[in-house]
């Protein structure tokens, strides 16, 4: 009934807002003729966009992924060959309580394999090492068919300890027929991660591919029906680039490597010592942002990476500043910078080699930063020349497409949403972009949620704090040439 009641409200705030535009303002738009064209021209392209997606999406789950299932199984069952599986996971300053469930699902997963496992376990703190080892042996399954491995490094960063177990994983001479699993220390690994990924490899071309993902916030609050919003629209995302069989992520909180490709010594360089040689930066040194390297190095050399739209990660998000909106720019921040400091050099990579709709979506990734940005523009430019009505129009266009939108992502994903959601959604799209805009002039900045990289408390440097001018001059350039962009197609 709550449900029920807080839609119903939903629609009366929608009624209200249009009840407020005078009468006749839509049939002469006197003052908004402009306006409404820009906005109408670009909710058409932006709308054609998302029908594609969702349009491929359906196709995938339902059609194409199905097929492409029973096939790899096939063909792993008529090959009768073994398939180890190395898992590597991570942990850095994970609670106890958190570190408890997350191996009691890597060990189930690795119980499950069938032809044994080897698990490399990357830790710094030694009540971790302790903690790991206690929950191995006493594991009320069968482990004799798996390996432990605990790693126990300086805490030098995510990248450090990856490049110091990729090395140690490849020791064990892992062949073309083995996987290995990456997995972050506070997510929790199916326990079908390799009778599921095993046949997918079954096919030469695929370097890699991840699966769908939950967040477990231990909350009901804002936060969480953010991350639960998101991981829809997720779903539907990367089940639209699945049909392509390169998805624009290899997600990671849990990923699936083809054991051998993960263990070549060039591939573990780009995920140790990643870098991008920066016109106006000079070189950055990636900190943050391993998936994206990893998801590079398998785009460049032509490997396909898959999704598994049936098979579900889950990780444990606490929420890392005191409110919503702090959280959730700290996040989008770190999100966002991995993504602009990879998708550059995704472009020039040729259409032919990673494919044209894949080539365009991350071609889309930089174009919709700044076209998500001429509506909030169009708006205010239209009401500070008078048009007050334009507000109320538009925001009740807002909430009426964004509650489509979030019915049809759940309907998708068969779970209906919080009224919340809508809101959300419009808040991820203005507030992205926004964070996309303003990394793409400070590429150079990078943070760890958990750990101290990138700008910390201490004063700035006068080199540094130039570049900052700098990056703040090129990015208000860049919004008022966006600006003054928008005034003039809509005094043309």
């Amino acid at each position: 009934m709550t449900i029920f009641l807080t839609h119903m409200a939903y629609f009366a705030v929608i009624v209200i807002l249009a009840s407020v535009i005078p009468k006749g303002f839509l049939g002469d738009l006197e003052g908004a003729e402009s306006s409404i064209f820009i906005l109408g021209a670009l909710g058409t392209w932006r709308y054609s966009w998302a029908a594609i997606n969702f349009t491929r999406a359906i196709y995938f789950r339902r059609i194409s992924y199905p097929r492409r299932k029973k096939r790899g199984i096939r063909r792993f069952e008529k090959a009768g060959a073994p398939s180890h599986c190395f898992m590597l996971v991570t942990s850095y300053m994970v609670p106890p309580e958190v570190t408890l469930p997350v191996y009691r699902t890597v060990f189930e997963a690795a119980a499950n394999a069938r032809d044994g496992a080897t698990i490399v376990a990357s830790v710094v703190d030694g009540a971790d090492e302790r903690l790991i080892q206690q929950i191995y042996d006493t594991h009320p399954r069968d482990l004799s068919d798996v390996k432990l491995v605990i790693d126990r490094i300086q805490a030098n960063g995510k990248r450090d300890a990856l490049r110091k177990t990729l090395n140690i994983l490849r020791g064990f001479c892992p062949t073309d027929r083995d996987i290995l699993v990456f997995v972050d220390g506070d997510t929790e690994v199916p326990e079908n991660i390799w009778e599921a990924s095993a046949p997918v490899f079954t096919n030469s071309k695929v370097g890699a591919l991840t699966t769908d993902e939950a967040a477990l916030t231990g909350r009901d609050n804002l936060f969480q029906d953010w991350f639960v919003m998101r991981f829809n629209q997720r779903q539907v995302m990367m089940c639209s680039m699945g049909l392509g069989n390169r998805v624009l992520t290899l997600t990671g909180r849990m990923s699936v490597f083809r054991a051998s490709l993960a263990t070549d010594p060039t591939f573990i360089e780009q995920v140790g010592a990643d870098y991008l040689d920066h016109w106006r930066l000079g070189r950055i040194d990636f900190l943050t942002g391993d998936d994206k390297s990893t998801w590079f190095w398998l785009l460049k050399n032509g490997y396909e990476m898959r999704y598994l739209p049936d098979v579900q990660s889950r990780s444990y998000e606490d929420q890392p500043r005191p409110t919503f909106f702090d959280s959730a720019k700290t996040l989008m921040v770190r999100w966002f910078g991995n993504m602009m400091r990879t998708n550059g050099r995704a472009l020039q990579l040729p259409a032919s080699l990673i494919g044209k709709f894949t080539w365009w979506s991350i071609l889309d990734q930089r174009v919709s930063a700044w076209t998500t940005l001429v509506g909030p523009i169009t708006v205010t430019l239209t009401a500070l020349g008078g048009t007050w009505e334009i507000i109320p129009l538009y925001v009740a266009w807002v909430m009426a497409t964004r509650y489509l939108f979030c019915v049809i992502i759940s309907l998708f994903n068969d779970q209906w949403f919080k009224v919340t959601h809508p809101f959300l959604l419009y808040f991820g799209q203005i507030a992205g972009a926004m964070v996309k805009t303003f990394v793409l002039f400070r590429l150079d900045k990078q943070k760890w949620t958990r750990q101290g990289s990138g700008g910390g408390a201490a004063a700035l440097a006068m080199s540094d704090r130039i570049k900052a001018w700098d990056n703040t001059t090129h990015h208000l350039i860049a919004l008022l040439l966006l600006t003054l962009a928008v005034a003039f197609v809509g005094n043309f």
